[in-house]
This record gives C-alpha cells, structure tokens and sequence, in this order.
C-alpha cells in the first residue's frame, strides 16, 4: 500500500464528513418508548407480587375468574385474570398480569394468593411460582432495549463532539480503515467503516456520505473486505474516510496532486483502480434498523387491518384471535370496535373483550 504523503502543517477537513445515520433519529426513541412500556407495564406487577411472596396468604374461597394465558413465540407467555375474595368482612377484586418465559404445554394450575400484610394486593400463585424468572425476563429486555437506546445515543453524542473538533485544523495520521457496508442510493453513497486495521485504537464503526459521484480511496482489500484510506484528525475520537480525488481535505492544486502520485501509480501497477462495487454488498446498520421497523410496521398495519375487518365484517363475534386484538386496543378504540360489534350481534352473548362485569352481557 503506498504512503499518503501529506504537508506537515495542521490541515482542515471538509464538513460533515463524519454523519449520523438518519435511523438513529427515529429508531432511538421507539426503542427507548419500548423499555420504558415493558417497564411500566410489567415492573408494577413484579414489586407487587415480590412484596406478597414476603408474607403470602392462599385464599381457598377466593375465585379467579376469566383466567386465560397466552404463548407467544413458542416461549413468552402472559396470563390474565379477575381476582374476586373476601377477607376480615372486606370485599376485593383486581386485574391481574404477568408475562415470563416458559416453555409449558398445556394448561396452567393456579389459586388466589393474598398479602397477610396488605389484604388488598393480591396474584395468582403461578406469578410468584414465576417470580424469579418475571424479574430476570424484565431485567434482560429492559437492559437490552435501554442499552442500544443509550448506545446508539452516546454514539451520537461522539459523533457530535468529533464534529465539532474537526472544525479546527489539526496534524492529520494516516490510517487503513476496513469498508464493513456501503449502500447507493440515487447519487448518495453511505458508508460504514471501521478502524481495526490501524491497531492503535479500539476498532469503532463510522458512518459517512459522499456525493456527486465522489468514491473512497481504496488501497487493497483483507478478509474479504475493501480498504480504505481515512486520516485521524488530531485527537479526535474517528478517522475520517477519505475520497480519491482528497477533495476532504483543505489542500493547495500541487499539494493534492503530490499526494495522489504515489496511488495514481499503485493503481496502474494493479491494472485499475480498486472499485467499492467490485467489494461484496453487505447491509448497513441503518438499512437493517429500517427493515426491522419496517417489518414492525407491517405487522401493526397487518393487525389492525385483521381488527377492522373482525369488528365489522366477521360472521361471529367469538373469533380469535379478533376477541384478543379488539380487547388489547386502547379504550376509545376497543369501545368504538364492541359498539360495531354490539350492532351485529347485540342479541347474542359478549365476546371477550366486550363484557361486562357479569362476563355475559355487553358493557
């Protein structure tokens, strides 16, 4: 690989050569709204069943009505019912939740279980059978979810930081950088690279745009993989991925063309220049978080089409999973999807999810 010979002054770079990917924008608030939601729905259950496990009551009267769990993905199962007792002269009912991982088939057995200290919380025995394996569910997903919320953000907080250094001119070091994905589209190219190669710093993956028909300077290729020439500005934290023609790069006409001598050669001696395309295709981070949350996507328009069609078309009113679907929609669209309902089959028994508190009649 031929050395990139620059002038021994600090040098400027051009804007905006280091980029966020456009999904971080949007994908890092979903995945953050999505642990805060498992947390709130999940963690109050947990607290509450952990406290009665510290002094629990079975009550042999009391009546778990409308029980049903759910297998979801073959392991994540969630169990819901109504839990109607009495206890000291007192009477008590609650909705109870739990979710956890489990790899059961069949049924479930469970009782009525009581806090001795404070009568009114109240579960099933199978959530704190449960109780262990609820926590370590929770705690997984909730870190997983948070972890590449906070990852990708820090990523941006870096990558903001890095901008704003580069502002200022500084010595640039010339490093080898590995193009781990790329991605055209119309006249943009995106690239993502990582700086292993170097061996004097951590590898991180970077992310860059170059356009009107700009290419990296490519100078080999190892494991399969193109290389690139990137320079580290100062102590900035990434390198900077430069392009073949060193337009990145504040230098005079003959400084630019001294530097390029040397690949100018090594490209003839290599019977051409090494092209990006002629490098495996692999997908980016950003297009792979657009196909995650663009098959997230339809699956919700799928779902909601299936409720539409259930609360306005279906031939019965106990079809599942339309029951299931219609019962999870939030209150103003659950009682306008039992309304549609109620006008077709108003004469018969409520499904589930539009019964009242007898579990027979429409509510």
């Amino acid at each position: 690989m031929p050395a990139l010979i620059l002038p021994n002054r600090p040098l400027s770079i051009a804007r905006d050569v280091i980029s966020t990917p456009g999904a971080y924008f949007w994908s890092t608030p979903i995945i953050l709204a999505l642990a805060v939601f498992l947390l709130l729905w999940q963690a109050p259950g947990v607290l509450r069943d952990f406290q009665i496990s510290r002094n629990p009551l079975v009550m042999e009267d009391g009546d778990v009505q409308n029980g049903r769990c759910t297998t979801r993905k073959a392991i994540f199962t969630d169990c819901e019912a109504r839990l109607v007792y009495s206890y000291n002269g007192r009477n008590y009912s609650s909705d109870v939740e739990i979710m956890f991982v489990d790899f059961h088939v069949g049924d479930y057995e469970t009782d009525l279980v009581i806090s001795t200290d404070h009568p009114e919380l109240a579960t099933m025995s199978l959530g704190l059978d449960k109780l262990w394996n609820r926590i370590i569910t929770l705690g997984l997903f909730t870190a997983l979810l948070g972890g590449m919320s906070l990852g990708m953000l820090f990523l941006a907080l870096r990558i903001w930081r890095v901008k704003r250094q580069l502002r200022r001119p500084a010595l640039l070091k010339p490093v080898p950088v590995e193009i781990t994905a790329f991605d055209r589209k119309r006249n943009i190219l995106n690239i993502t690279y990582n700086d292993k190669l170097a061996g004097d710093k951590t590898g991180r993956s970077v992310y860059t745009r170059m356009r009107d028909g700009e290419e990296p300077l490519i100078v080999g290729e190892a494991n399969g993989k193109a290389v690139g020439l990137a320079v580290r500005h100062g102590n900035t934290a990434l390198p900077v991925l430069l392009d073949d023609r060193l337009q990145r790069i504040g230098l005079t006409g003959d400084e630019r063309d001294a530097a390029l001598a040397p690949f100018v050669q090594f490209n003839g001696d290599q019977n051409g220049p090494v092209l990006l395309d002629e490098v495996k295709k692999t997908i980016s981070i950003g297009k792979r978080l657009q196909m995650f949350f663009g098959t997230l996507l339809v699956i919700v328009v799928g779902v909601f089409g299936f409720w539409l069609w259930y609360v306005t078309s279906s031939s019965t009113q106990f079809q599942s999973p339309g029951m299931d679907i219609n019962n999870l929609m939030p209150a103003p669209l659950n009682e306008w999807g039992c309304g549609q309902l109620k006008k077709r089959f108003g004469h018969d028994r409520a499904p589930f999810g539009c019964v009242a508190s007898d579990y027979t009649s429409w509510k």
